[in-house]
């Protein structure tokens, strides 16, 4: 059985874009193999606040060596890194806001990249601890084309990734809702409907 994971970062709720779109590609991989349960994970404030430095402090700072405190303010991303680490899918909806992420999307990387247990340091740079697992970005945009000059956010989401030891990664286009939302609708759907479903773990 696999499980995936719904990274949704949008402040639009039902009526985001790139949350249809998402729900959309869910239920065909569920179409496809019933047995996959799903996690999903709707960020804002709450859950992903902003990083701080008493947090990196925490981060740094030897398991067995943390006080209470910084216990405390490690649990949420201990629970967002314990999704991730369980998860074999990862569908990340990523709605493109002045050129980049959402900032509760950019926080949510920043609680999940964790030295020693998502990634790690070595002789030749960071390595990546969570290989092996398959992720769709789902960017939706109101003007900027994906993967042009000023797309900021399928990069960095990509690079990001990798980071993580998460290579393999499709992106599904939806460009322009604030042009032609019909048209980029239909676009983001043809689009769900023709990428390759992951394997059977």
């Amino acid at each position: 059985m696999s499980t995936i994971l719904h990274i949704d970062p949008s402040v639009n709720g039902e009526n985001s874009k790139s949350r249809q779109l998402a729900l959309k590609l869910i239920e065909r991989i569920k179409a496809a193999d019933s047995s996959v349960s799903v996690t999903s994970r709707v960020l804002d404030a709450d859950v992903a606040p902003a990083l701080s430095g008493d947090v990196v402090g925490a981060y740094f700072t030897p398991a067995d060596n943390r006080s209470d405190a910084q216990k405390s303010l490690l649990a949420n991303s201990d629970t967002l890194v314990a999704e991730l680490q369980a998860a074999d899918i990862v569908v990340i909806g990523v709605p493109m806001y002045n050129f980049a992420v959402p900032s509760t999307l950019k926080a949510w990387n920043d609680m999940v990249a964790r030295v020693g247990v998502t990634f790690n340091y070595t002789e030749n740079g960071p390595v990546g601890a969570l290989g092996g697992k398959k992720a769709y970005l789902v960017v939706a945009t109101g003007g900027v084309p994906v993967n042009s000059p000023v797309d900021f956010a399928t990069p960095y989401m990509k690079q990001f990734l990798a980071f993580l030891g998460i290579t393999d990664v499709t992106v599904i286009e939806a460009s322009g809702f604030g042009v032609d939302a019909e048209k980029a609708m239909a676009t983001g759907l043809a689009n769900v409907e023709a990428v390759a479903l992951p394997t059977a773990a």
